[in-house]
């Protein structure tokens, strides 16, 4: 699938260092990579409703780690995923009457808007779980071969032409590893794959958390030829991990998301990797963006709390003010989203914007080397916000020495390194 027009990443002087990052299996920071290709896997959306602010931080703040790469002068492998078949869009597309493909297609073409509206750098491949369909159907078969799957019997009307061949769960206990990514115990773990998705109490599972890999048809769903499995669609997890693989291979650098991801999705996707693969370690860092809240609660969709990208920019808002208010606090952390913090972005916008403007300013070079450390550590950009702020104020106390062409370079430094134009 051919993913948006990616805006131009202005060449800056010199070069950023390596990029640490937070890694959650590991509870602790560790350098991402400082040399060679770097590989992203950014998990993407399930596309049955617009992409709200939610996801639009999760995106921008891995777009901020390409561009530290790309700055680093790493070459990169940007990977991202969109769901275009699953129980949650087939749900809502027989709910509103739309046909399922169409509602996935024009979800899709909005959150393609929406990031070129914030100016997301575009992942090298953009990978529809549709199209991942014949590398689901040789992986599942290979697991089944290989004793790490099995076959759970059917419901009655299930299976179309061929009942008696069950929907296929992956074997855990096939991966001594399981559970390192998260670092959950076993009833945390039960917990929450109840409450995300998972199905814990079907009957025929040899292990509660044993997750689906090959969905047999279901009266009045779509369904695929899966060859040796039966006629079917893919699980979720399988899904990411047959993407991943075959798109950047193992190990991968980096895998994101929300921090809602990191259990059950990334730790069964990286266990489904590691039995493919073979490696003990198929993911060096899991990075984790935090969740966003609207009016006092986790923005959501069942709560209907969304403040949504393309409302905003409808309603007049400056797709860079919205994309400074969500870069103005660090990615890992839980924020909530308001007219107050919109308002306060569009200020710091237009300051921001006269600076760049002026015919001379302080050398930019300093906010530069802060605005790489912020970025470098973590991608702390509420760092390299006030680094950039520090000096705007200059320009506008107009008491440091002024340089000819520093807001060119000021204005290219934001444009390349934090996306704002």
């Amino acid at each position: 699938m051919q993913p948006w027009s990616a805006p131009p990443v202005p060449q800056l002087p010199g070069r950023g260092g390596p990029v640490r990052l937070y890694d959650s299996a590991r509870g602790g920071v560790v350098t991402a990579g400082d040399e060679g290709p770097a590989t992203l896997y950014v998990c993407g959306i399930t596309p049955y409703d617009a992409t709200h602010i939610g996801h639009a931080s999760t995106y921008i703040g891995f777009d901020l780690l390409v561009r530290a790469w790309l700055d680093a002068g790493r070459e990169v492998h940007y990977v991202q995923n969109v769901t275009d078949v699953d129980d949650p869009l087939l749900e809502r597309a027989t709910a509103t009457g739309i046909d399922w493909r169409d509602l996935a297609q024009s979800q899709t073409e909005l959150f393609f808007s929406d990031m070129v509206a914030l100016r997301a750098l575009a992942p090298e491949h953009y990978v529809g779980a549709v199209e991942s369909i014949p590398l689901v159907v040789d992986a599942v078969t290979r697991m089944l071969d290989e004793g790490t799957a099995y076959r759970v019997p059917l419901p009655e009307g299930a299976g179309g032409e061929d009942p008696g061949l069950g929907d296929v769960y992956a074997d855990l206990s096939a991966d001594p590893r399981f559970g390192s990514a998260s670092g959950l115990s076993e009833t945390e773990m039960a917990g929450l794959f109840a409450e995300r998705g998972g199905d814990p109490d079907r009957p025929g599972k040899r292990h509660p958390l044993d997750p689906l890999l090959w969905l047999r048809s279901r009266p009045g769903e779509p369904t695929w030829d899966g060859g040796a499995l039966g006629s079917g669609r893919p699980g979720w997890h399988i899904e990411c991990a047959c993407i991943a693989g075959t798109y950047l291979g193992v190990p991968v650098e980096v895998q994101g998301g929300g921090s809602d991801l990191a259990f059950p999705h990334h730790e069964m996707s990286e266990s489904h990797l590691r039995v493919l693969t073979g490696q003990d370690q198929p993911v060096h860092v899991h990075a984790h963006g935090g969740m966003v809240a609207y009016q006092g609660a986790k923005m959501s969709k069942s709560l209907g709390n969304l403040v949504l990208v393309s409302q905003l920019v409808a309603a007049g808002e400056d797709p860079m003010a919205v994309r400074l208010a969500l870069i103005g606090h660090h990615y890992r952390d839980d924020w909530e989203i308001s007219w107050v913090r919109l308002r306060q972005a569009q200020g710091r916008l237009a300051r921001w914007r006269a600076a760049f403007d002026a015919p001379a300013g302080p050398a930019a070079e300093p906010m530069l080397a802060a605005v790489r450390a912020a970025l470098a550590n973590d991608l702390d950009s509420s760092a390299a916000i006030t680094a950039v702020d520090a000096w705007v104020a200059r320009v506008e106390s107009g008491t440091a020495e002024p340089v000819e062409g520093a807001p060119a370079l000021a204005r290219q430094v934001v444009d390349a390194l934090l996306g704002i134009v």
